[in-house]
């Protein structure tokens, strides 16, 4: 072969080489961009994916503000026992930030002994919690009146959130569920001290006459605790801290407020309610001795003596009833009740809900009052058996239960001046004045039998009534002080105008 056909062959032989390299490494630049594209491509898949779970998460979050109906029947993630595991840690209560503990020299333990039904005890709590905290003693969780007419057994912790009322206070007042063990000790030995304290007294009588006793036997038992603290002359700490221990202090246990705001819902559901605080119950009538309507024939009033006697701790045994009615002293009865309500322009069609125990005389004497408002409910007309089976025969749960709802009612109207409608009354005066009716039974008896003789006609009956109570509605004023006379007075509950928000002041917090 010569030397150019040679020098062609070998030329040839290199092209096809470098034609055959270069297709080697397109290829495999082809191949790596589509290998790379691949990548890319499941990148932006993941990316996209996450992105569109970010914003159903978003959107399920804003559908639990906006309400469950925006995802109306989505599938759910959760079976059924995750989805009620949610709602169960939804419900815990948020943690609350508690006030620090008072830093103080202890003085010693008081002990006390509540007496009376629910809404005095009530009372009595605020006071001796009070005068604990001033004295700078150490509280015992206070032990409820179990011998009283309505024998009832509950505890304070079947009536009232035991561990709210101990930590809520806790700034003020160390309380104690019950003694440490040494000094629980030196109580079963009998090493304290019992007494009751004087009624209406000023926290001066506590600091110079109870503090030395506290400190002398290390633990004081007040066996007595009604009206024990002064309605006036007191200073505003003393006061505010009474309102406190009332409006905050004091919660119901969680199984009564439940009741309660279902109580309160299903009322709301069909309108305006008013609560009547009918105090014409057996014990009420025996105690006051008021048995105006009672039947003859069935020996009503003779029943009502035998009741007033067989209880020693009631002093005043002879009464004579009339008299004690014309000065204002009795609860109205049934039909008294239904002719004021009537006078006062109270709606015929307004739910009426009955806020005591049972009515003497049954349905004969509630009858002029049904009559008069159809709408007449109670606490076991509105729920099931069922749903009162726990504080079924424990007076003070059930009065717990139509206190939430009096508090809550749209109108008041009290038709005695006992610890129920006083504490009420005060209640509603903190939480903006709601109409509370207080009426002068004085008046209106005297009114009444006017109106039964014929004297007066039913327009000048009810204009008078209307007239009279215009400025009885619970609206702002100043309690009456009556010095040496503090039965007399306007009750420190009842108005508790240090602590009162009137309506043209800026807001304070108690």
């Amino acid at each position: 072969m010569c030397k150019t056909d040679k020098f062609l062959y070998h030329r040839k032989l290199w092209e096809m080489k470098v034609r055959l390299l270069g297709e080697t490494k397109v290829e495999k630049l082809r191949s790596s961009f589509v290998s790379r594209s691949r990548m890319s491509l499941w990148m932006i898949r993941a990316v996209t994916v996450l992105l569109l779970w970010s914003c159903f998460v978003h959107l399920m979050a804003l559908g639990e503000m906006w309400g469950p109906r925006l995802f109306k029947g989505w599938p759910s993630c959760f079976n059924q026992h995750d989805l009620s595991t949610v709602i169960e840690m939804r419900s815990l209560p948020a943690k609350i930030a508690l006030p620090p503990k008072r830093v103080y020299q202890n003085n010693g333990y008081l002990m006390v002994s509540c007496n009376g039904g629910l809404n005095q005890m009530r009372a009595a709590i605020c006071d001796m919690v009070t005068v604990a905290r001033f004295m700078n003693v150490t509280l015992v969780v206070p032990e409820l009146d179990k011998t009283s007419f309505w024998n009832d057994p509950s505890e304070f912790k079947d009536i009232f959130d035991v561990d709210h009322f101990i930590t809520s206070l806790r700034d003020e007042v160390r309380i104690l569920k019950e003694l440490p063990p040494r000094v629980k000790k030196r109580v079963e030995l009998g090493m304290y001290h019992a007494m009751p304290p004087i009624s209406w007294s000023n926290m001066s009588y506590y600091q110079n006459q109870i503090l030395p006793l506290v400190k002398k036997h290390k633990v004081l038992h007040l066996n007595k605790t009604d009206s024990r603290l002064a309605n006036n002359g007191l200073p505003v700490e003393v006061q505010k801290l009474r309102c406190r221990v009332n409006f905050n202090g004091l919660k119901f246990t969680p199984q009564i407020e439940e009741l309660g705001r279902r109580v309160v819902n299903i009322l709301r559901e069909k309108g305006p309610f008013l609560v009547l605080h009918l105090r014409y119950e057996m014990d009420m009538l025996a105690f006051s001795g008021c048995s105006h309507g009672c039947n003859p024939e069935e020996e009503e009033e003779e029943e009502l003596t035998r009741m007033r006697y067989a209880y020693p701790w009631w002093k005043e045994k002879v009464i004579n009833s009339e008299v004690k009615r014309k000065e204002g002293l009795c609860p109205l009865t049934p039909e008294e009740t239904a002719l004021t309500l009537t006078a006062l322009g109270i709606d015929r069609n307004v739910q009426l809900y009955i806020a005591a125990g049972e009515i003497y005389g049954g349905e004969r004497r509630m009858k002029a009052l049904t009559d008069a408002f159809p709408n007449v409910v109670r606490k076991e007309t509105l729920l099931d058996s069922s749903d009162l089976d726990f504080c079924r025969n424990h007076s003070s749960q059930m009065a717990a239960l139509d206190y939430l709802v009096a508090v809550e009612s749209d109108i008041f109207v009290p038709t005695n001046d006992g610890n129920m409608a006083r504490v009420v009354e005060g209640h509603r005066r903190f939480l903006g004045f709601k109409k509370t009716v207080q009426l002068n039974r004085k008046f209106l008896v005297k009114l009444i039998d006017e109106f039964i003789e014929g004297l007066l006609t039913w327009d000048v009956f009810s204009s008078m009534v209307k007239a009279f109570h215009s400025t009885r509605m619970g609206s702002p004023k100043r309690r009456l002080v009556i010095p040496n006379k503090p039965k007399e007075e306007d009750y420190f509950y009842a108005n508790p105008q240090e602590c009162l928000q009137l309506l043209d002041e800026p807001l304070r917090v108690i």
